[in-house]
Order: C-alpha cells, then structure tokens, then sequence
C-alpha cells in the first residue's frame, strides 16, 4: 500500500463515504446473525465437544472479517486500520489458539461485527432520508408533471397545506433541495469519518499496543503473521 495513504484521520470522500454507510446495514446483518447463531450453538453444544470446533472456526472466521472490514474502510474511506494481532508461536496449536483466545484483538474483532449491526441501521435510514428527500426536492421541476393530478401537494395528497404544479412554484423547492444535498454529503461525510475512527479503535493495535510492542519486541520464537 502507498505510505502516503497510511494516514488515519483523512477526510473520506462524499462517493465513499454514501457507499460505505449504506454497506454496513448489510455487513451488519450477515455479520450479527453468523455471530450469534454460531456461538449459541457453539456454547450450548460445547459440553459435548461438537461446539469446540463450531467455535473455532467462529474465531478465524471473526478476524478473517476483520480483515476485509479493514480493506473495506481502506477503499472506501481512505483510512488505513494497522493489523492488531499479537504474533503466534510457531509450534504447537494448543499454544498458538491461546494465544488468539488471550488476545484483546480477537474479542474486540466480534464485539465490532456486533455492534455494527444497529449502527448500521442507524446509518442507513439516516443516509437513505437525506439524499431521498435531497434528490426529490432537487428533481421537483422535472417530475411533478408526472404526479397524479400534475402536481406535487405538501405535506401528504389529503393535507395540501403548499401546491407545486408549475416550474416556478417547484424552483423554490429545487433550491432547497440543493441545499440539502449539500448537507446530506456534510453529514455522510461527518458520520463516515466518525466510523472510521471508531473501527480503528476497535479493529485496530491501539497506542497501548503500539507502545507496547515497541518496548518489547516480538522474539525470534514467534511467527510474524498472525493468524
């Protein structure tokens, strides 16, 4: 990746920042119910050891995500989220899965894809009303012709408290939509910058742990990827 782009803190652009917020509905979903749906039964079941399994792969497939989310944010945000993980031992699978259950990386890898999921509503809807009524103000002019009776009735059909059923009764509606498009890709923009952030602390090494493993490094007996 360019070093140049590593920065966090960068101002994402409008594009991405509308097609990042209205993906994390989505994201949130898939993510929220594979996590609770593989725990429940993974922990119910664990007694007799079918659950061990079922939640070992809940792990890896937790920070597999993690790491998408992160090149997602990246594409789309323009925000570069450094990989948190402490290194595993080389040897040994009983050592190497303590070290990822031990890790704070890992449980704060599933509390993000849990959270997500009614963060991501709120980002949706917020986004889907701004640039919806934005859009439909704007392009007022052009289609009110199109409407029953050729004409645009606020608030509702029955409550016909403004009537726009000309170009230059919409023009005054068009301006303000304008407006509001220009604050829709404020607020996005804002509310995507404001996610960044919050998934580099969740997702990413912290300064604790940055601190940390620049006090000690990593030694000779650990692998440098971990996974």
């Amino acid at each position: 990746m360019n070093p140049a782009r590593t920065e966090s803190g960068r101002r994402p652009s409008i594009g991405g920042s509308v097609a990042y917020l209205l993906l994390n509905l989505p994201v949130g979903i898939v993510g929220f119910v594979f996590l609770v749906t593989m725990l429940a039964v993974g922990v119910s079941t664990a007694i007799i050891w079918v659950g061990v399994p079922l939640l070992a792969v809940t792990i890896l497939a937790t920070r597999g995500a993690a790491r998408l989310e992160r090149a997602r944010i990246y594409a789309l945000l323009d925000s570069y989220i450094h990989l948190p993980y402490r290194p595993l031992p080389e040897e040994g699978q009983k050592e190497r899965w303590k070290a990822r259950l031990k890790d704070s990386a890992t449980w704060k890898d599933v509390t993000y894809f849990l959270l997500l999921f009614p963060i991501g509503i709120a980002q949706f809807v917020i986004t889907v009303t701004l640039w919806a009524a934005a859009l439909g103000l704007t392009t007022l002019p052009i289609y009110y012709r199109f409407l029953p009776e050729g004409a645009y009735y606020f608030p509702a059909w029955d409550v016909r408290w403004f009537t726009v059923d000309s170009v230059v009764s919409a023009l005054p509606w068009a301006a303000l939509g304008v407006l509001l498009l220009g604050v829709s890709a404020v607020v996005c923009r804002g509310i995507a910058t404001a996610h960044a952030r919050f998934a580099e602390l969740m997702l990413g090494p912290g300064r604790e742990r940055e601190e940390s493993d620049a006090s000690f490094p990593g030694t000779a007996t650990m692998s440098p990827v971990a996974g």
